[in-house]
């Protein structure tokens, strides 16, 4: 039997009429050649039949790049050679049918149909919503750390200003619930139960990066909190035993070696600073793992789902501000705070408490439209944007190599985030 080669990743089968060619009645080559399916595209490649016994070969060229998607029949001349003496046009038939490569079955599918002005416009509306979800996600959250440490700065009582971050979303949430500006989530009794301990995962992440945002740069936290990928694989390795391919614990290199960097080099390096980043890290990926675990099921939207996670985080967290720092030094601090800001300071504490509900409300209402990577990749621009504009506003000093740590850190963190995939 004849030998077929195809090039990589082609998508389909290529089926050939051994009665319109008289060149192939008879020679033994099989009739049907069939590639293995491994993604939606193909590059421009050839296609090669060859008769050991007769030594005629056949050359199929000029595979047109097209997806499966689109629902286009593959484009592809034909070129026949016989025992390189004669080159002729041959009128053989290709037929080229889309492969259900998510399916994993050996089937195939009739092609879908060209897409309509209208699915267009519909695929490019999507494009923009998902573009201005990103815009206005790394705008709100960029706006939160400003403010956040601007209040920080005056008024050093870390356990009040998550506090009154979490009261200001559950309020925002409440009105919109009451006037009827948002749907009521329709949760149960075992809702909350799976929700609990994302709550308490997220109370402790929270607290700890705000606790550390209080005692180094936000740039600096950031890059530590850039880490988090490390610390995932770490805690699904050790504690639930899953494996992952050699691509992404090599990207987990340059994210640790680059945060090692960032910190040995930085200027105003404090270790309680340093440690609530860490802390906030493990706390972080905990929460994601509990979430994916206990919430599998429970049908509640992004913005709602947040909403209820806010409310639960501040049941959590409300007791243990009061007595980590308590009403006497809150009030202490507040007039300080007021003495030397003026009435200013009010506005940076309602600023920082409401755009921290609402980026991330955007960041959860944008799950429901892009994919676990795009968000990944999104995450990672959006530290990019914080770190640079709080060096600017606040006029941080970075020393050369404490950037280079830095940027190897968030591009290994990019490097994950393409190797998770």
């Amino acid at each position: 039997m004849g030998v077929a080669m195809l090039q990589r990743h082609m998508v389909g089968i290529a089926a050939l009429d051994r009665g319109s060619c008289p060149a192939i009645k008879g020679c033994g080559v099989s009739p049907l050649a069939v590639a293995k399916p491994t993604c939606g595209f193909r590059r421009s490649g050839h296609l090669q039949l060859k008769s050991e016994g007769l030594g005629k070969s056949f050359a199929l060229i000029n595979l047109s790049q097209k997806s499966h998607l689109t629902g286009r029949s593959l484009g592809l001349s034909l070129n026949s050679r016989f025992d390189g003496s004669r080159n002729e046009k041959s009128g053989l038939r290709i037929e080229a049918k889309a492969y259900d490569a998510a399916g994993g079955k050996e089937e195939f599918v009739e092609p879908a149909a060209e897409l309509s002005p209208e699915d267009v416009k519909k695929a490019s509306a999507q494009r923009l919503k998902i573009g201005i979800y990103f815009v206005t996600w790394w705008t709100l959250n960029v706006v939160f750390n400003i403010y956040n440490k601007k209040v920080l700065n005056v008024f050093p009582f870390p356990w009040l200003t998550s506090t009154l971050s979490l009261a200001a979303g559950v309020a925002i949430m409440a009105v919109s619930w009451i006037t009827g500006l948002a749907e009521k989530p329709d949760v149960d009794f075992d809702f909350w139960k799976a929700l609990a301990p994302v709550a308490l995962a997220h109370t402790i992440g929270h607290v700890a990066a705000t606790v550390s945002m209080s005692k180094v740069a936000v740039s600096f936290t950031h890059i530590i909190k850039s880490s988090e990928p490390a610390f995932s694989v770490i805690v699904q390795r050790l504690l639930f035993g899953q494996s992952y391919p050699g691509s992404v614990y090599f990207s987990l290199l340059p994210i640790i070696g680059g945060c090692a960097l960032a910190a040995a080099t930085e200027l105003n390096f404090n270790m309680v600073g340093f440690m609530g980043a860490m802390i906030s890290n493990i706390a972080f990926v905990f929460r994601n793992i509990f979430s994916k675990k206990g919430m599998v099921g429970k049908s509640v939207g992004g913005m709602n789902y947040y909403a209820c996670l806010s409310i639960l985080s501040l049941v959590f967290l409300t007791p243990f501000a009061i007595a980590m720092e308590g009403p006497q030094m809150w009030a202490l601090g507040w007039k300080d705070a007021l003495t030397a800001i003026g009435p200013n300071f009010v506005w940076w504490v309602a600023a920082q408490s409401v755009f921290y509900h609402l980026y991330n409300q955007v960041s959860y209402m944008s799950l429901n439209e892009i994919s676990p990577l795009t968000f990944s990749i999104g995450n990672t621009m959006k530290r990019v944007s914080v770190i640079v504009a709080s060096i600017i506003i606040f006029h941080t000093q970075v020393r050369p190599i404490n950037a280079v740590g830095a940027a190897i850190a968030i591009f290994g963190t990019f490097l994950y985030s393409q190797a998770k995939q």
